[in-house]
């Protein structure tokens, strides 16, 4: 699905923004050839690249956009996307700072894209997707391998927590994904989502508050 030329000017013209803007990170040098090896367009790094990130940024747009359809399209796009721009990426953040950002762009494209069509759908978050990523409820657990009983129970969790998750605003609901979900530091989710530290900390405050209301008595 196509979102016209002006958004797509307007989504290069943000990249290349991000690329320059985001604070810097130390990488390795090992990170810095593979960079370069991406720079100049070569097929087995952008393989290596999606092998290695499609399953998280999959299960990070799943829990966005609560629709399993709609995370494969936007995953894809998300890569796409990294790959058309890889050369304004200067490296001042991590590569996987910036990957996340695209991918949360293109989450937030797509909301407007269906808001201004009128066309926001209910979706089932009891809906299970088979894969190699990690659901919400075991992103939050230490457990591997459970007996049937521990598998339903997972289950009956992950369908509450992910309730309670879409319950939240975008806003808040972004900075508890990254944060206590994808694991990410408080400097990279105000990197991938352009906000200070300081912005990020309060959001996840008042997310974390909301969640734990929901969750009250649930577990």
């Amino acid at each position: 699905m196509s979102f016209g030329e002006p958004i797509a000017l307007r989504e290069q013209a943000e990249l290349e923004r991000i690329a320059l803007a985001t604070p810097s990170e130390v990488r390795s040098k090992g990170e810095e050839q593979f960079i370069e090896r991406l720079r100049a367009g070569e097929t087995a790094a952008f393989d290596t690249i999606v092998d290695e990130r499609s399953g998280e940024i999959y299960a990070l747009l799943l829990r966005l956009m609560e629709d399993a359809e709609e995370a494969r399209d936007l995953t894809q796009e998300t890569f796409l996307q990294a790959f058309r721009n890889i050369k304004a990426f200067r490296g001042e953040s991590s590569l996987k700072t910036w990957i996340y950002r695209i991918a949360i762009n293109q989450a937030r494209n797509r909301r407007r894209w269906w808001r201004r069509r009128r066309q926001d759908r209910t979706v089932s978050l009891d809906a299970s997707e088979s894969g190699d990523h990690l659901t919400l409820s075991e992103s939050l657990t230490d457990e591997r391998d459970p007996n049937p009983e521990q598998l339903t129970l997972r289950r009956e969790r992950e369908a509450t927590l992910l309730k309670a998750l879409s319950k939240l605003k975008l806003p808040f609901r972004e900075v508890i994904v990254l944060r206590d979900v994808e694991g990410l530091s408080y400097e990279e989710v105000a990197a991938a989502l352009n906000i200070s530290v300081g912005t990020v900390k309060s959001r996840l405050s008042r997310a974390r508050t909301e969640m734990r209301r929901s969750l009250e008595g649930c577990f």
